[in-house]
């Protein structure tokens, strides 16, 4: 986990871009230059730009999630959890994930190592994200809250069967990133964008070991056992 602290104004803002996945979404938005201009502190690149570093720290510090995060157990305040820290979490990851790869795609398209159609692989996982939280937001979790396991269950199979799917989207995107790893030289933008996919798969896979493993079993054991 990246902490967020004052001294954090004195650190060059493409560091800050590289280790704080989300962190150019803030500095595109107040045109604060994290790739040419990356090796100036952040506290000066806000007094260039009149902006109050305080404030920008702020933002930043909303971006300062706990990688492995105590999930609660009961079964409404997990899917409380999984709305807040997963469902709103790749809705701001992948759209910014998707500008930075068209932007390295481009500018670094003769470099051998470039991650040629990694941008589309994005905007694919991007759509069938949406579509599958959109599902569990509108249709599998509120029967859940409801407690109405036996009208759950063709859900949860059909959720389980995506999630399946989601794990292969991740194996081609690692495939495309060399595990996220950026080559030698490579520039802020590129190596923000490969952080940024490293956080994407952690979070991800924590998303899907919550509904499968957690959420997910207490509800198909009440159906088994009233089946029984």
């Amino acid at each position: 986990m990246t902490t967020i602290t004052p001294d954090r104004a004195e650190q060059a803002i493409g560091q800050i871009a590289v280790e704080l996945p989300g962190a150019t979404a803030i500095f595109r938005r107040l045109k604060l230059d994290f790739c040419c201009g990356g090796q100036i502190a952040l506290r000066e690149a806000c007094a260039g730009k009149g902006l109050a570093v305080d404030q920008v720290l702020a933002e930043l510090a909303t971006l300062d999630r706990p990688v492995n995060q105590d999930a609660p157990v009961e079964a409404a305040a997990l899917i409380d959890h999984i709305l807040e820290r997963y469902h709103a979490v790749h809705r701001e990851q992948l759209p910014e994930l998707i500008r930075m790869a068209r932007r390295v795609e481009a500018v670094h398209r003769d470099h051998p190592e470039v991650p040629a159609g990694l941008a589309d692989h994005l905007e694919q996982m991007e759509g069938e994200l949406l579509d599958h939280m959109a599902k569990e937001e509108e249709i599998l979790f509120p029967l859940l809250q409801r407690g109405e396991s036996s009208l759950a269950a063709f859900p949860i199979e059909a959720m389980r069967h995506e999630h399946t799917g989601h794990g292969q989207q991740l194996e081609r995107l690692m495939a495309l990133t060399c595990d996220a790893t950026p080559p030698m030289g490579a520039c802020n933008t590129w190596r923000a964008l490969y952080a940024g996919i490293a956080q994407l798969q952690n979070d991800l896979i924590n998303h899907i070991h919550l509904e499968n493993n957690l959420l997910f079993p207490g509800f198909e054991q009440h159906q088994d056992a009233c089946c029984a």
